[in-house]
Protein backbone atom coordinates (compact mmCIF):
# COMPACT_ATOMS: atom_id res chain seq x y z
CA UNK A 1 0.00 0.00 0.00
CA UNK A 2 1.15 3.65 -1.16
CA UNK A 3 2.32 5.53 1.82
CA UNK A 4 0.39 8.63 2.29
CA UNK A 5 3.76 10.72 1.70
CA UNK A 6 4.19 8.96 -1.69
CA UNK A 7 4.97 11.28 -4.64
CA UNK A 8 2.65 10.27 -7.10
CA UNK A 9 1.94 11.35 -10.67
CA UNK A 10 -0.92 13.11 -9.75
CA UNK A 11 1.52 15.62 -7.45
CA UNK A 12 3.14 15.43 -9.97
CA UNK A 13 0.52 17.04 -11.85
CA UNK A 14 -0.64 19.31 -9.28
CA UNK A 15 2.52 20.56 -9.02
CA UNK A 16 3.20 21.27 -12.70
CA UNK A 17 -0.33 23.04 -13.19
CA UNK A 18 0.87 25.36 -10.07
CA UNK A 19 3.95 26.41 -11.61
CA UNK A 20 6.19 24.76 -9.30
CA UNK A 21 9.24 23.24 -10.88
CA UNK A 22 10.67 19.97 -9.28
CA UNK A 23 14.06 18.22 -9.61
CA UNK A 24 14.87 14.71 -10.58
CA UNK A 25 18.49 12.38 -11.05
CA UNK A 26 18.96 9.56 -13.03
CA UNK A 27 19.25 6.66 -10.21
CA UNK A 28 20.49 3.33 -10.25
CA UNK A 29 21.29 1.49 -6.54
CA UNK A 30 19.87 1.61 -3.40
CA UNK A 31 22.46 3.63 -1.22
CA UNK A 32 22.52 6.52 -4.20
CA UNK A 33 18.51 6.26 -4.12
CA UNK A 34 18.65 5.95 -0.04
CA UNK A 35 20.73 9.61 0.09
CA UNK A 36 19.11 11.63 -2.32
CA UNK A 37 15.46 10.85 -0.56
CA UNK A 38 17.18 12.07 2.04
CA UNK A 39 17.84 15.05 -0.14
CA UNK A 40 14.23 15.77 -0.90
CA UNK A 41 14.01 14.59 -4.48
CA UNK A 42 10.54 13.73 -5.32
CA UNK A 43 11.44 12.04 -8.84
CA UNK A 44 13.98 9.37 -9.83
CA UNK A 45 14.51 7.69 -12.91
CA UNK A 46 16.56 4.97 -13.66
CA UNK A 47 17.16 5.28 -17.18
CA UNK A 48 19.12 3.06 -19.25
CA UNK A 49 22.35 5.84 -19.07
CA UNK A 50 23.10 2.55 -16.54
CA UNK A 51 24.72 1.30 -19.90
CA UNK A 52 27.18 3.82 -19.60
CA UNK A 53 27.99 5.36 -16.13
CA UNK A 54 27.43 1.60 -14.51
CA UNK A 55 28.46 -0.71 -17.14
CA UNK A 56 30.92 1.00 -19.14
CA UNK A 57 29.55 0.56 -22.76
CA UNK A 58 29.76 3.61 -25.35
CA UNK A 59 26.20 3.73 -26.20
CA UNK A 60 22.75 2.72 -24.54
CA UNK A 61 21.92 0.01 -26.55
CA UNK A 62 23.30 -3.12 -24.67
CA UNK A 63 21.62 -2.96 -21.43
CA UNK A 64 18.65 -5.63 -20.78
CA UNK A 65 15.05 -5.18 -19.31
CA UNK A 66 15.84 -7.53 -16.42
CA UNK A 67 18.98 -5.64 -15.54
CA UNK A 68 17.29 -2.54 -15.65
CA UNK A 69 14.29 -3.93 -13.47
CA UNK A 70 17.16 -5.31 -11.18
CA UNK A 71 18.65 -1.92 -10.62
CA UNK A 72 14.93 -0.17 -10.54
CA UNK A 73 14.10 -3.03 -7.21
CA UNK A 74 16.64 -1.14 -5.63
CA UNK A 75 15.82 2.56 -6.31
CA UNK A 76 12.16 1.98 -5.04
CA UNK A 77 13.96 0.05 -2.27
CA UNK A 78 15.82 2.93 -1.08
CA UNK A 79 13.70 5.57 -1.89
CA UNK A 80 9.91 3.79 -1.31
CA UNK A 81 8.05 7.35 -1.79
CA UNK A 82 9.60 8.78 -4.56
CA UNK A 83 7.77 8.43 -8.17
CA UNK A 84 10.16 6.42 -9.90
CA UNK A 85 10.09 6.39 -13.40
CA UNK A 86 11.89 3.13 -15.72
CA UNK A 87 13.69 3.38 -19.09
CA UNK A 88 12.34 0.54 -21.52
CA UNK A 89 15.55 -0.21 -23.15
CA UNK A 90 16.88 -0.50 -26.91
CA UNK A 91 14.79 -3.66 -28.54
CA UNK A 92 11.75 -3.87 -26.16
CA UNK A 93 9.27 -2.16 -27.75
CA UNK A 94 9.55 -2.82 -31.60
CA UNK A 95 5.85 -3.79 -31.99
CA UNK A 96 2.63 -2.82 -30.31
CA UNK A 97 2.30 -6.18 -28.92
CA UNK A 98 5.69 -7.15 -27.48
CA UNK A 99 5.96 -3.29 -26.13
CA UNK A 100 2.98 -4.25 -24.56
CA UNK A 101 4.50 -7.00 -22.87
CA UNK A 102 7.58 -5.77 -21.92
CA UNK A 103 6.17 -3.06 -20.28
CA UNK A 104 3.66 -4.88 -18.04
CA UNK A 105 6.59 -6.87 -17.02
CA UNK A 106 8.87 -3.72 -16.42
CA UNK A 107 6.10 -2.18 -14.02
CA UNK A 108 5.56 -5.61 -12.22
CA UNK A 109 9.53 -6.92 -11.51
CA UNK A 110 10.67 -3.27 -10.74
CA UNK A 111 7.74 -1.48 -8.87
CA UNK A 112 8.00 1.59 -10.94
CA UNK A 113 5.12 4.08 -11.36
CA UNK A 114 6.03 4.97 -15.20
CA UNK A 115 7.99 4.21 -17.56
CA UNK A 116 9.27 6.49 -20.62
CA UNK A 117 9.84 5.31 -24.55
CA UNK A 118 11.91 6.66 -27.16
CA UNK A 119 8.80 7.63 -29.18
CA UNK A 120 7.94 7.60 -32.83
CA UNK A 121 5.03 7.57 -34.61
CA UNK A 122 5.49 4.04 -34.73
CA UNK A 123 5.09 4.10 -31.17
CA UNK A 124 1.70 5.99 -30.74
CA UNK A 125 -0.42 2.63 -30.71
CA UNK A 126 1.56 1.11 -27.98
CA UNK A 127 1.09 4.12 -25.84
CA UNK A 128 -2.77 3.77 -26.50
CA UNK A 129 -2.76 0.16 -25.31
CA UNK A 130 -0.37 0.33 -22.63
CA UNK A 131 -2.61 3.71 -21.31
CA UNK A 132 -5.69 1.68 -21.62
CA UNK A 133 -3.80 -1.06 -19.67
CA UNK A 134 -3.27 0.93 -17.01
CA UNK A 135 0.50 1.70 -17.21
CA UNK A 136 1.62 5.26 -17.08
CA UNK A 137 4.10 6.52 -20.41
CA UNK A 138 6.21 9.22 -20.75
CA UNK A 139 7.10 9.89 -24.26
CA UNK A 140 10.61 10.64 -24.86
CA UNK A 141 11.52 13.30 -27.45
CA UNK A 142 14.10 15.06 -28.84
CA UNK A 143 17.60 13.38 -28.66
CA UNK A 144 16.78 9.51 -28.58
CA UNK A 145 19.71 8.35 -27.29
CA UNK A 146 18.88 4.66 -28.33
CA UNK A 147 18.44 6.12 -32.09
CA UNK A 148 21.67 8.00 -32.37
CA UNK A 149 22.91 5.40 -35.49
CA UNK A 150 20.11 7.05 -37.43
CA UNK A 151 20.04 10.48 -36.32
CA UNK A 152 23.69 10.92 -36.89
CA UNK A 153 25.36 11.01 -33.40
CA UNK A 154 24.54 12.89 -30.26
CA UNK A 155 23.34 16.10 -31.78
CA UNK A 156 20.43 18.89 -30.71
CA UNK A 157 17.16 18.47 -31.98
CA UNK A 158 14.52 20.90 -32.82
CA UNK A 159 16.93 23.52 -34.00
CA UNK A 160 15.02 24.67 -37.55
CA UNK A 161 11.30 25.75 -37.15
CA UNK A 162 10.03 22.65 -39.72
CA UNK A 163 11.91 20.27 -36.93
CA UNK A 164 10.61 21.81 -33.66
CA UNK A 165 7.46 21.60 -35.30
CA UNK A 166 7.42 18.30 -35.85
CA UNK A 167 8.35 17.28 -32.11
CA UNK A 168 5.43 19.60 -30.75
CA UNK A 169 2.95 17.72 -33.37
CA UNK A 170 4.79 14.08 -31.75
CA UNK A 171 4.27 15.59 -28.69
CA UNK A 172 0.98 16.41 -28.80
CA UNK A 173 0.07 13.10 -30.58
CA UNK A 174 1.89 11.04 -28.00
CA UNK A 175 -0.46 12.52 -25.57
CA UNK A 176 -3.84 12.01 -26.99
CA UNK A 177 -2.78 8.18 -27.15
CA UNK A 178 -2.52 8.48 -23.48
CA UNK A 179 0.59 9.40 -22.49
CA UNK A 180 1.10 10.44 -19.07
CA UNK A 181 3.50 12.95 -19.99
CA UNK A 182 6.84 14.11 -22.41
CA UNK A 183 10.73 13.85 -21.55
CA UNK A 184 12.18 16.61 -24.04
CA UNK A 185 16.27 15.84 -24.58
CA UNK A 186 18.50 18.19 -25.96
CA UNK A 187 16.03 21.05 -27.41
CA UNK A 188 16.33 24.49 -27.92
CA UNK A 189 14.12 26.29 -25.26
CA UNK A 190 11.63 27.64 -28.03
CA UNK A 191 10.50 23.86 -28.46
CA UNK A 192 9.82 23.56 -24.75
CA UNK A 193 7.89 26.44 -24.73
CA UNK A 194 5.66 25.48 -27.41
CA UNK A 195 5.52 21.97 -25.81
CA UNK A 196 4.65 23.47 -22.33
CA UNK A 197 2.18 25.93 -23.82
CA UNK A 198 -0.20 23.51 -25.87
CA UNK A 199 -0.30 20.44 -23.57
CA UNK A 200 -1.43 20.07 -19.58
CA UNK A 201 0.77 17.36 -19.02
CA UNK A 202 3.90 17.44 -17.15
CA UNK A 203 6.89 17.89 -19.62
CA UNK A 204 10.11 17.16 -18.11
CA UNK A 205 13.12 18.51 -19.69
CA UNK A 206 16.73 17.01 -20.21
CA UNK A 207 18.50 19.80 -21.85
CA UNK A 208 15.81 21.45 -22.73
CA UNK A 209 15.31 24.82 -21.63
CA UNK A 210 13.86 26.39 -18.29
CA UNK A 211 9.88 26.34 -19.60
CA UNK A 212 9.73 22.31 -18.75
CA UNK A 213 7.96 21.23 -15.58
CA UNK A 214 10.68 19.71 -13.98
CA UNK A 215 14.62 18.84 -15.48
CA UNK A 216 16.50 15.81 -14.92
CA UNK A 217 20.28 15.07 -15.35
CA UNK A 218 22.77 12.02 -15.04
CA UNK A 219 23.48 12.09 -11.39
CA UNK A 220 27.15 11.07 -12.38
CA UNK A 221 27.54 13.79 -14.21
CA UNK A 222 26.81 16.52 -10.95
CA UNK A 223 28.36 14.84 -9.02
CA UNK A 224 31.92 14.64 -11.28
CA UNK A 225 31.77 11.09 -11.94
CA UNK A 226 31.82 11.43 -16.04
CA UNK A 227 34.61 11.53 -17.95
CA UNK A 228 32.10 13.63 -20.46
CA UNK A 229 29.58 15.60 -19.49
CA UNK A 230 26.91 17.26 -21.46
CA UNK A 231 26.70 21.50 -21.60
CA UNK A 232 23.41 21.10 -20.23
CA UNK A 233 24.42 19.06 -16.61
CA UNK A 234 25.84 21.09 -14.32
CA UNK A 235 28.69 20.33 -12.59
CA UNK A 236 27.87 20.73 -8.56
CA UNK A 237 30.66 19.02 -6.80
CA UNK A 238 33.63 16.86 -7.23
CA UNK A 239 33.24 13.33 -5.77
CA UNK A 240 36.28 11.41 -8.14
CA UNK A 241 38.71 13.22 -6.27
CA UNK A 242 38.26 12.77 -2.47
CA UNK A 243 37.32 8.33 -4.02
CA UNK A 244 40.88 8.36 -6.03
CA UNK A 245 42.41 10.11 -2.57
CA UNK A 246 41.13 7.83 -0.26
CA UNK A 247 41.63 4.64 -2.12
CA UNK A 248 44.70 5.73 -2.61
CA UNK A 249 45.17 6.73 0.93
CA UNK A 250 43.95 2.54 1.49
CA UNK A 251 46.34 1.54 -0.47
CA UNK A 252 49.66 3.05 0.96
CA UNK A 253 48.31 2.30 4.65
CA UNK A 254 48.58 -1.44 3.28
CA UNK A 255 51.65 -0.98 1.80
CA UNK A 256 52.99 0.36 4.73
CA UNK A 257 51.48 -2.44 7.37
CA UNK A 258 49.48 0.46 9.09
CA UNK A 259 46.50 -1.18 8.55
CA UNK A 260 45.10 -3.12 9.69
CA UNK A 261 45.53 -1.99 13.45
CA UNK A 262 44.65 -3.44 16.62
CA UNK A 263 41.42 -1.62 16.51
CA UNK A 264 40.45 -3.22 13.41
CA UNK A 265 40.28 -6.45 14.74
CA UNK A 266 38.12 -8.72 16.26
CA UNK A 267 39.51 -10.35 19.90
CA UNK A 268 39.45 -13.69 21.03
CA UNK A 269 38.94 -14.38 24.76
CA UNK A 270 42.55 -14.80 25.94
CA UNK A 271 42.18 -18.44 27.42
CA UNK A 272 40.86 -19.11 24.11
CA UNK A 273 44.15 -17.85 22.48
CA UNK A 274 46.47 -19.31 24.64
CA UNK A 275 45.07 -22.81 24.02
CA UNK A 276 45.16 -22.37 20.06
CA UNK A 277 48.58 -21.40 20.39
CA UNK A 278 49.43 -24.03 22.15
CA UNK A 279 47.58 -26.83 20.22
CA UNK A 280 49.09 -24.75 16.89
CA UNK A 281 52.34 -25.16 18.80
CA UNK A 282 52.45 -28.83 18.55
CA UNK A 283 52.37 -29.43 14.89
CA UNK A 284 55.21 -26.82 14.27
CA UNK A 285 52.97 -23.53 14.07
CA UNK A 286 54.07 -20.37 15.90
CA UNK A 287 51.02 -17.77 16.13
CA UNK A 288 51.76 -14.38 17.53
CA UNK A 289 48.72 -12.72 17.41
CA UNK A 290 47.43 -10.95 20.56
Amino acid sequence: MNSPTRFTLKDFRASAAAGKKLAMLTCYDFTTARLLAKAGMKMLLVGDSAANVILGHDSTIPITQTFLATLACAVRRGAPDALVMVDMPFGTCLSTSSGARNAAEMVKLSGCDCVKIETTRGHLGLIQRLADAGIAVFAHLGLMPQSVGVMGGYKAQGRSAMDAYAIAELAGDAVNAGAAGILLEAVPPEVSELVTQQLDVPIIGCGAGPACHAHVVVVHDILGLSEFVPKFAPRLCDVATPIVNAATKYVKDIESGKYPAKNHAYQMPADESRALKAEAKKVGIEIKGK
